[in-house]
């Protein structure tokens, strides 16, 4: 019973805390609540139309949601660069910033969740996904395989930090026997999560843009490059922003996983290149429109060119010691490479996949106004909700969310 009350007092804080701060704070909010309207808006008239609304057909049937779903497993995967040098290391640089990390990945696994829904058409269809109600085909279908790894995911970097904060609130130090086990377990979730997503694209075999054994190594080096590059600079905003004291010691530890992850990311994807054009074939084609383009048809052309220069570039000044100590070039390197390896995750690997199709025939793809509104709700709604889980962890670990008892709660007000 104790422990309901003390729950049920952390969430009205935890309501009182996030529904107040700075002008800014209220700004950030607003524009989000707006952002997300948007997407709910323009998701209302798909679900009134159908995908029909979207630049998606029969011949290309993963398009804007599917690119997004795939990056953001990798950068729910990326927590697993803070939990195991903080949990199972402990490497005390990263306690700080570790329970930010988890809660991007659950707002990451949140919005992966998100466009799998909006892909499908509407949420009326989720019922075939579900265990015994539905079609789940399980252990054969590789999707039923990741409906369980994404879900066991989310639960298990919601438990963990949950825990912590929860007798951190009390004042409490939190016991390593109760969360040691589940941040041993979310390391190997992690790299599981992406493989498993990567393995659902290389086991169609109809697709040979996708049957490639390094697609899911490649997974994870570009998760572990753009999801440590993106909790840079969430950490820099956050020190920057907020009294919650980020090292910077703790943010050059993690540019070096960025920087050796970016390197690996990069070899790989030259050696997919030399695979595909040394000794083309016509399974080739697919790689010839990405990045040549085939029979005048060029859509995808500016994003991989793009992606590919900014990889480059991100790459090289992360490499350079002096460069990347410059806290102003790394913060202007992690844009670059998390953009980069956004576009090279989703319009470089989902779409061409699908083009040219089985008789040769090409159709390109492109986003309609509809699938932009909604993918941009999704991104906000992501956004939200890592806010207010940040601004309740950081004021937890900060002291200045405490859970007071009746008797010391009446001292303070007579007091007062």
């Amino acid at each position: 019973m104790k422990i309901l009350v003390v729950f049920w007092n952390l969430v009205k804080d935890s309501i009182d805390a996030t529904t107040h701060g700075t002008r800014l704070y209220h700004l950030w909010m607003a524009i989000l609540t707006i952002t997300m309207l948007i997407g709910m808006y323009c998701y209302s008239i798909q679900i009134e139309h159908g995908l029909s609304v979207t630049g998606m057909n029969d011949r290309v049937s993963w398009g804007l949601y599917i690119s997004n779903f795939t990056f953001l497993v990798g950068v729910a995967a990326a927590a697993v660069m803070l939990v195991m040098p903080t949990y199972i290391l402990k490497d005390i640089d990263f306690k700080r910033a570790v329970l930010i990390g988890e809660g991007l990945a659950v707002a990451a696994l949140i919005m992966c969740l998100a466009f799998v829904i909006v892909d499908m058409g509407g949420p009326g269809v989720l019922w075939h996904m579900l265990p015994v109600v539905g079609v789940f085909n399980f252990p054969n279908s590789m999707l039923t395989w990741d409906v369980i790894v994404l879900n066991g995911y989310l639960f298990i970097n919601i438990t963990v930090p949950m825990y912590i904060l929860f007798r951190h609130y009390q004042g409490k130090e939190a016991k390593p026997n109760v969360y040691i086990p589940g941040a041993l377990l979310s390391v190997f979730w992690a790299v599981g999560i992406h493989l498993v997503t990567a393995f659902l694209y290389q086991g169609l075999q109809a697709r040979p843009f996708w049957n490639n054994a390094l697609l899911g190594p490649r997974f994870l080096a570009s998760a572990f490059a753009a999801g440590p590059a993106l909790i840079i600079l969430v950490l820099a905003i956050i020190r920057k922003t907020t009294a919650f004291n980020i090292e910077d010691k703790t943010i050059k530890k993690l540019s070096m996983v960025v920087t050796v992850a970016a390197q690996i990311n990069l070899i790989m994807l030259v050696s997919e290149l030399f695979k595909e054009f040394y000794a083309p074939t016509h399974h080739s084609e697919s790689a010839y429109y990405l990045f040549f383009g085939l029979d005048g048809k060029e859509a995808l052309l500016p994003w991989i060119h793009t992606s590919i220069f900014m990889n480059v570039v991100s790459t090289i000044m992360l490499t350079f010691h002096k460069l990347r100590n410059n806290f102003y070039v790394l913060y202007t390197a992690c844009i670059l490479l998390f953009i980069a390896i956004w576009i090279e995750k989703g319009f470089g690997l989902i779409v061409p996949g699908f083009i040219p199709g089985p008789y040769g025939k090409i159709m390109e793809y492109q986003p309609t106004g509809i699938e932009i509104g909604v993918t941009l709700g999704i991104w906000a709604m992501g956004a939200f909700i890592f806010t207010i889980l940040a601004k309740t962890a950081i004021l937890i670990e900060t002291g200045k969310l405490r859970f007071i008892k009746k008797e010391e709660k009446a001292i303070n007000e007579v007091e007062a």
